[in-house]
């Protein structure tokens, strides 16, 4: 007995919370304003004020004609209907109160004509206006309201009709509860359709929005990664020559002191430490894909190996040509590591993107900077598609941006391409004497 009460309970107490939503839904005067056309930005509330007058108007002329009502009763049953389809447009839930009392009225006055034998076989309790009008307030309420609303709103529209039709009834009249309900059960399902359509179209340009964003935020960390562990390579080099050198330091000097021992030492220690830390990184760091066509042991390329690159781009089809201006001269190896991996990128894109198309590059060494240029004609042909996103941009930027350089990529000459770096560098050593005063 006691299991019995507490399902009771629990079922009363879901049945109590529903019908709080319910009320909470459906007895609110808040604004939730028809959203404008994306083509003609007032047309819907131009089409529904349009809508209003017509109803109006014929609202009230059968209502002073067929139904033989006085004419200020006309008039307010007309002007509520027709106004509620108004009210829609920026207040649904308030607006299908006023339709529903607007319809009642006017069902309580053409009941007295219909039970005084006045009028006969006039259409009831729905007169075809006063359905149209709640019809479309039906339809502006389910675009922009729950679904659960809409239902309700539904609902009470058909016990209303119920009531009106079923318990309470007249003499000769023409029923319309059964069609009017199930009219306004089509309008309430395609204004669900609808608001579901345009929810799902939101949430897609929202979910490709969040997956592009995702998607360029992945390259980019994948760039740093190959970068940073390129960059490794480069500082585990010297860290090793730097290990080396003070080992073998000692045994350059004739009895050496021992204090120049324990500081050598030192120094071999922390390079050893430090070589052993950078290669558990780079272990960690190699332990991702290779990049197409490289093994991840590969040596790091050099523009030492630009010639090389050239010449497996032309293979592929494009036409290069090289140039280099001032004094070539060995830079910093993070330098031109990043300019080869520019320049191959660069060509990358060029062949993607550009077919047919004359590529050019351009090496040109300066006191303090290199700069490299890759230029592209315009395509002889449409390129094929292509699955890129501006993820090489990316690279490369981040590339020159890790260096303290600037990259700068868009248009040439027309249809052409340009893609623009300088990478700073340091200063070339100067064979001068050294100055005497002690500030060197």
């Amino acid at each position: 007995m006691s299991r019995l009460n507490r399902v009771t309970d629990k079922g009363a107490g879901l049945v109590r919370r529903w019908l709080g939503v319910l009320r909470d839904d459906l007895l609110t005067v808040r604004a939730d304003p028809l959203p404008p056309s994306m083509w003609l930005r007032w047309l819907p509330h131009g089409f529904v004020c349009l809508a209003a007058v017509g109803i109006f108007l014929g609202d009230l002329n059968q209502l002073l004609g067929d139904g033989r009502l006085p004419q200020g009763g006309s008039v307010l049953v007309a002007a509520g209907q027709s106004g509620a389809a108004v009210l829609a447009l920026r207040r649904p839930v308030p607006a299908l109160w006023w339709s529903l009392i607007a319809t009642l009225a006017g069902a309580v006055l053409l009941r007295r004509m219909l039970m005084a034998g006045q009028i006969d076989g006039f259409p009831w309790p729905w007169t075809p206006w006063g359905a149209a009008a709640h019809l479309l307030v039906l339809l502006l309420l389910s675009l922009r309201v729950p679904t659960r609303v809409s239902v309700g709103a539904l609902a009470v529209t058909g016990l209303l009709t119920y009531v009106l039709q079923g318990l309470w009834g007249a003499w000769d009249y023409s029923p319309t509860g059964q069609t009017a309900v199930t009219l306004f059960g089509v309008a309430v399902v395609l204004g669900t359709a609808l608001r579901g359509r345009r929810e799902a179209r939101v949430e897609l340009g929202r979910q490709t929005t969040l997956t592009a964003e995702e998607r360029a935020r992945r390259t980019l960390l994948e760039e740093r990664s190959r970068i940073a562990r390129e960059l490794h390579d480069v500082v585990a080099h010297h860290m090793s020559v730097i290990s080396i050198q003070a080992q073998v330091a000692p045994h350059l000097v004739q009895d050496p002191p021992d204090e120049l021992k324990e500081n050598l030492a030192g120094i071999r220690q922390n390079a050893v430490e430090a070589l052993t830390e950078l290669r558990r990184v780079l272990d960690v760091l190699r332990s991702e894909h290779p990049a197409p066509g490289e093994r991840a042991d590969a040596p790091q390329p050099t523009l030492g190996r630009l010639a090389a690159l050239v010449e497996n781009t032309r293979a592929a089809g494009l036409t290069v040509t090289t140039e280099v201006a001032g004094e070539r001269r060995p830079l910093p190896p993070g330098v031109e590591l990043s300019a080869y991996r520019i320049v191959q990128e660069a060509l990358s894109n060029v062949l993607r993107h550009a077919p047919g198309a004359t590529a050019h590059v351009t090496l040109a060494y300066g006191p303090r900077a290199l700069r490299v240029e890759v230029v592209n004609t315009a395509p002889t042909r449409e390129p094929p598609p292509s699955a890129g996103a501006g993820h090489g941009l990316l690279g490369m930027r981040e590339r020159a941006a890790m260096l303290g350089g600037t990259l700068t990529a868009g248009p040439w000459s027309g249809r052409g391409y340009r893609v623009e770096a300088r990478l700073p560098v340091s200063a070339p050593p100067t064979t001068g004497p050294l100055p005497q005063d002690g500030t060197a």
